[in-house]
């Protein structure tokens, strides 16, 4: 695969650097990825979502959820049962995100090993 090179000029600068800050804006933080891909696995329930992020408070999970639902990542389905159950699940609209978090883990797969292997040779060196 070719990748085609970004034009250098300043005003494709101030474009590229729009368009990161909207990805950034909208996926920021430590819980929406995480979430995201948590969901994947298919719907869930709250409490089942939280048990899986295991450190996240249901303070913190709400408002990510919110945050994902107005960006379109996430529907919230309410069933009048009772008690009432509330299930999550991602949006067809989420699966345009599914390069950019598979290029995030395979770069993170590699930059831990690359740590781990400089973390060794730093050992050695002592």
């Amino acid at each position: 695969m070719i990748l085609k090179q970004p034009v250098h000029t300043p005003e494709a600068c101030t474009q590229s650097i729009g368009a990161v800050r909207d990805t950034l804006y909208v996926l920021s933080g430590k819980w929406k990825l995480p979430i995201i891909i948590a969901l994947s696995a298919g719907p869930s329930r709250f409490k089942d979502l939280q048990r899986s992020l295991n450190d996240i408070t249901p303070k913190i999970l709400s408002k990510e959820l919110k945050e994902l639902e107005l960006n379109e990542f996430v529907t919230r389905t309410v069933y009048a049962t009772s008690p009432v159950t509330v299930e999550y699940a991602l949006t067809r609209y989420s699966q345009t995100l599914n390069k950019i978090i598979e290029g995030m883990r395979e770069w993170g797969v590699q930059h831990r090993k690359r740590m781990m292997s400089n973390s060794r040779k730093e050992k050695k060196l002592l």
